[in-house]
């Protein structure tokens, strides 16, 4: 299979990813379950490994310092460790110094997020009357389209996918090599949406059994989600997730 990279920048950190997914499982910061935030958190680290994804260093700290939490959370507390005058010594609980970096991490990002709201508000502040613009006016059929995920949702989706192909272990005995390439892919892609009326749930798009053929699709995917030439859509948590054709004539804002 031809070599492909592709950097995810979708998040800041492994902070940035930690926070998403406390807020993508609804889990309360104050008492986070180690055991299925941490799984999670694995998840998405091992799908960027297994698609040759960048990973930083920083991530994998994270990572380790989540099990080794977790691990603290499983040893058991003896009762004779207590103190005398009826006053029991209260373990210090392995999880503050994580809540703390994520509840100061999270200030730091919401007041970011408002200052940048204020630039965006004082940029739509002008000083002069306003300007003849007629003719760079854009067709009236020209849409801008907002996609609602990220790439860590894309992974996501794709990690489910192969977990339903059972890809985790081979299939065949039979070792073969084949060149795919990901331009080939994405002409293809586009031929079976426009044939679909240019919209088709993700999973459709990959018919293969084999495991080159679908990371290529999902990588070819990708590279016309970043050209612009395709969309994706999920209207609520857990639907499933559509892709469109984006039309000529339309522009849609990247992920």
């Amino acid at each position: 299979m031809m070599e492909y990279s592709v950097k995810v920048d979708a998040f800041e950190g492994p902070l940035d990813l930690l926070l998403h997914l406390i807020n993508t499982l609804e889990i309360d910061i104050y008492d986070i379950p180690m055991a299925q935030i941490t799984e999670q958190y694995l998840l998405y680290v091992h799908t960027m490994s297994e698609l040759k994804l960048e990973v930083a260093s920083e991530y994998l700290v994270m990572a380790a310092t989540l099990l080794a939490i977790k691990s603290k959370m499983l040893l058991p507390k003896h009762e004779d460790e207590m103190l005398e005058d009826d006053f029991e010594f209260e373990e210090e609980d392995p999880r503050d110094e994580l809540v703390d970096k994520l509840i100061e991490y999270r200030k730091f990002k919401e007041a970011a997020q408002e200052l940048k709201h204020k630039e965006e508000e004082r940029g739509n502040i002008f000083t002069k009357p306003p300007s003849d613009l007629s003719e760079y006016a854009t067709d009236q059929h020209a849409a801008s389209i907002e996609t609602n995920l990220s790439i860590y949702d894309m992974l996501g989706a794709f990690h489910k996918l192969l977990r339903r192909k059972k890809l985790q272990k081979p299939l065949s005995t039979k070792i073969t090599r084949q060149e795919i390439s990901i331009d080939k892919r994405m002409s293809e892609i586009i031929t079976r949406l426009r044939s679909m009326k240019n919209r088709c749930e993700f999973t459709e798009l990959f018919p293969y059994e084999e495991k080159e053929q679908i990371v290529v699709t999902f990588l070819a995917v990708l590279e016309l989600i970043k050209r612009k030439e395709l969309h994706v859509i999920q209207e609520n948590n857990f639907d499933s997730i559509v892709v469109e054709a984006i039309k000529e004539g339309e522009a849609v804002e990247h992920y």
